[in-house]
């Protein structure tokens, strides 16, 4: 659970050890804010993904089912700067589908949450695999990570991807190939 007193008295204890008068104007009101900040970028840790894929719907199809473009936002937990990018969610039906939004809902539920982009993939496609029991689960996640960008070695623009294959994404080269397709495809 998140405790906004804790965040507050945290963030004071910081701005006082750069050197800030956290009493003065312009940061009087920064630990309440700072705090709501975080309540908010970080509510998927109370958060389950199942609630999301619960709801499912009996289908004939067996094709692959794709969500791509699915911008989301996260933050590093080494160093608690933002990482961002798109995740691309695709799985294959065995008789029941889920609605589309409940794929970038299951997305921000792990983006919300101090993370790493490998885990978060990973949790992802287990997520999908665990409620729908599909044949198979395909997740590529393609992030820019500020931690690169603002400090450290400073390369902006740079990308950084990760992939999770589950069931017969991983056992069929061709079905990640096909995959790769749509994900170039309009």
């Amino acid at each position: 659970m998140i405790e906004q007193g804790k965040i507050k008295e945290a963030v004071r204890m910081l701005l006082e050890g750069i050197g800030e008068d956290p009493d003065r104007e312009g940061l009087k009101d920064t630990p309440d804010r700072i705090a709501r900040m975080y309540t908010e970028l970080l509510a998927g840790m109370e958060e389950n993904a199942k609630e999301h894929l619960g709801k499912v719907f009996q289908v004939e199809n067996n094709g692959i089912v794709l969500e791509k473009d699915i911008v989301f936002y996260s933050m590093c937990e080494h160093h608690m700067l933002p990482f961002y990018g798109k995740a691309h969610v695709a799985y294959i039906p065995d008789g029941r589908v889920v609605g589309l939004s409940k794929l970038a809902r299951t997305v921000e539920v792990y983006a919300r949450r101090l993370q790493i982009q490998e885990r978060m993939t990973g949790q992802i496609a287990d997520a999908v695999m665990e409620a729908l029991s599909p044949r198979g689960v395909m997740v590529v996640v393609e992030a820019e990570h500020m931690c690169m960008t603002m400090r450290g070695i400073k390369k902006p623009g740079s990308r950084t991807v990760s992939t999770a294959t589950r069931g017969a994404f991983q056992e069929d080269v061709r079905l990640q190939d096909q995959f790769f397709r749509l994900l170039g495809e309009v």
